[in-house]
């Protein structure tokens, strides 16, 4: 055990010294807690590392990936030597922040410090619903935990007590955390910032509470370990570690985030009595984990494999039904045969909640909530209950006024699989939980994000309610689809976009009733831009998102009063739009300086398709939604107005 623990510590230092980049300090620390957590506990196996009922592992302390790859190595994944040769090198599979589209035996891309409990949590709730949701008796077809590793980092971050706060209020029991507890950061001793009592926190929040004084003692964090698998309550095992322990500036905030020089290396390979050369490691080393990880991990995958055998058997519709959520398998009939009166005036959020509860009923996997704003952005699925702590049957989730945790956590429910989160708020608060969307996009999740209150039109809330530039900040997300529907027809095609993307997908809905002046197919609205009122000797163009389709469409009609002929192009989705051939794009946007943009938002973004941009670039107003429509000047004789003059110059 000691050799294997030692050998650990050396790999990982040997890749941050040979990367001459790395975090040796959390590495040397929490590797005794990784060796007890991996060897002897957690059920994985390497040779199926996407196996649905394994444990989860997150590393919410990203930075320490040295760790994880060198743990991961000698478990018997897919990385190599070699591979840990380059850590921290461009196109490696061992990255300076764990990586999952990259890295096998890597459950989450982490890093940011407090994402990675959140999703742990998420995790955790997907274990307990499909559990609840398919287990029999006489048949546990979901039986797994969750593990997290942090430091004191993430006990900073406000995401975290979010997380933590809602994880104790559902009594996710199969939630254990391991606190690395160094008391350093990056620009040193933590008590410069941080004095609070973290067990009495947890304690708190409903969670079981398990210190272990000294993070060296692996039968104590192993009893730890075991104990928390007992527990009727999210566990936290919060054990005292010494940053960078047995470097001459151990306890120091210098070993946090840079490689040990040449002689400290030297002298804390002869401390920790390994001879072996830099990146070699010994064959016993190897057995010690194959003979307990690798052995634990296939006995429990084949034992696993006998229960499916004897499920599909017994509960054949179940699996199928199991099979299907694993795989994401969207029933569309319902909203396909959904009628649109076109004489209907409608806001664009209740017309998403009108095709979320279709969709929901016939797709019992799909699963979501708001931030406490449900019956605002009609979230709400009224034809089931609420997950609870003693009911995870339910598909409504009451993340209450956690915005940032809501969507963590959700990207957590998407990683774990066999659910599909949604997620709601007024766009406005996009900015609570950006950081979390980023994340989503980063790993490709397909979460759904329904933002309501999409504009000034929000009114008598005033500007700290009205979202300004949310949705520029939304569109500039890499791998991050934006659509803002502007009538009950093409909020339905945008349900039928987003629930088919392979990535994170908003759509942005409105507060006040809209009409629905035109009809579009599915399959123009899924190009992201098209005609809804086209003259071929047109010269100038107008184009809109959302409500203000509708307004660039009467401002057409006006102008047609005075024979000045305009194209008009609703624009739902400015991702949807580039991924179109050349020739499309030319055929919509004919001529860049004869094209003015209409939206009642940020300019920010439309001067790639519009010279001329009729937008809002200062925060809103408090009053009636009508009364700050005209004072913005976006009614319709005054953006007529603004247009005349544009086609003048």
């Amino acid at each position: 055990m000691i050799q294997s623990i030692n050998e650990l510590k050396m790999l990982a230092m040997d890749s941050i010294s040979k990367a001459n980049s790395g975090h040796p300090g959390m590495a040397l620390g929490s590797a005794p807690a990784m060796y007890a957590l991996y060897n002897n506990i957690i059920n994985v196996n390497p040779s199926e590392d996407k196996w649905i009922n394994r444990d989860r592992f997150v590393l919410a302390s990203g930075h320490a990936s040295a760790l994880l790859y060198g743990i991961l190595h000698l478990s018997g994944f897919d990385i190599s030597i070699e591979e840990l040769k380059k850590f921290r090198q461009v196109n490696s599979i061992t990255p300076g922040h764990p990586e999952i589209e990259l890295t096998k035996g890597v459950d989450t891309t982490s890093g940011p410090l407090g994402q990675g409990i959140p999703m742990a949590v998420g995790m955790a709730l997907a274990e307990q619903i499909l559990a609840s949701k398919y287990n029999k008796k006489d048949l546990n077809l979901i039986d797994h935990y969750t593990y997290a590793l942090c430091g004191d980092g993430d006990m900073q971050e406000g995401v975290t007590q979010e997380a933590i706060s809602l994880a104790g209020h559902l009594k996710l029991n199969k939630l254990i955390v391991l606190y690395d507890n160094n008391d350093v950061t990056l620009d040193g001793p933590l008590n410069n910032s941080f004095s609070e009592d973290v067990p009495k926190r947890f304690t708190a929040c409903n969670w079981n509470v398990i210190k272990v004084r000294d993070g060296n003692d692996v039968e104590r964090l192993l009893r730890a370990l075991k104990k928390a698998k007992n527990s009727t309550k999210p566990t936290l095992i919060m054990y005292k570690s010494i940053i960078g322990m047995g470097s001459v500036n151990a306890g120091k905030s210098l070993t946090h985030g840079a490689p040990l020089d040449a002689d400290d290396l030297i002298q804390l390979r002869e401390s920790l009595g390994v001879s072996n050369e830099p990146f070699e490691i010994s064959e016993e080393v190897y057995l010690d984990f194959k003979e307990n990880l690798g052995k634990r991990g296939q006995e429990a995958y084949e034992k696993w494999l006998t229960i499916v055998e004897q499920y599909k058997e017994k509960y054949a519709s179940d699996y199928e039904a199991f099979e299907r959520a694993i795989n994401s398998e969207i029933d569309f009939t319902s909203i396909d045969n959904y009628p649109i009166d076109l004489d209907n005036n409608i806001a664009t959020r209740n017309a998403s909640g009108k095709f979320l509860n279709l969709l929901s009923k016939d797709n019992d996997f799909i699963i979501g909530g708001s931030a406490d704003v449900a019956s605002s952005t009609k979230t709400y699925l009224e034809h089931s209950s609420a997950i609870t702590s003693t009911n995870f049957i339910g598909q409504n989730i009451n993340f209450g006024i956690r915005e940032f945790a809501m969507a963590s956590i959700s990207n957590g429910m998407l990683l774990h699989g066999g659910v599909k989160p949604f997620i709601g708020t007024f766009l406005v608060f996009a900015d609570y939980l950006k950081p979390a969307l980023r994340l989503a996009s980063l790993m490709s999740l397909p979460l759904i994000c329904l933002f309501s209150h999409d504009s000034i039109a929000v009114g008598e809330d005033g500007p700290t309610h009205q979202p300004i530039e949310q949705l520029a900040m939304l569109r500039s997300i890499p791998n991050f689809s934006v659509i803002r529907p502007s009538n009950e027809l093409t909020t339905k095609h945008a349900y039928k976009v987003a629930f088919q993307s392979k990535k994170p997908t908003a759509i942005i809905l409105t507060r006040q009733n809209v009409e629905t002046l035109y009809e579009v197919s599915e399959e123009d609205f899924a190009k992201g831009a098209y005609f809804v009122h086209e003259h071929l000797t047109a010269k100038y163009s107008l184009v809109a998102t959302g409500s203000e389709v509708n307004l660039a469409m009467k401002c057409a009609q006006e102008l047609e009063k005075d024979e000045i002929l305009v194209n008009v192009i609703s624009m739902p989705s400015f991702d949807l739009f580039e991924v179109q051939d050349a020739k499309y794009k030319r055929k919509i946007f004919k001529d860049y300086d004869k094209t003015i943009s209409i939206e009642m938002a940020s300019s920010f973004g439309w001067g790639k398709y519009a010279k001329h941009n009729i937008s809002i670039d200062t925060f809103g107003k408090s009053g009636k939604a009508s009364d700050v429509i005209k004072d913005y000047k976006f009614d319709v004789k005054s953006v007529t107005k603004k247009i005349k003059s544009i086609i003048k110059h």
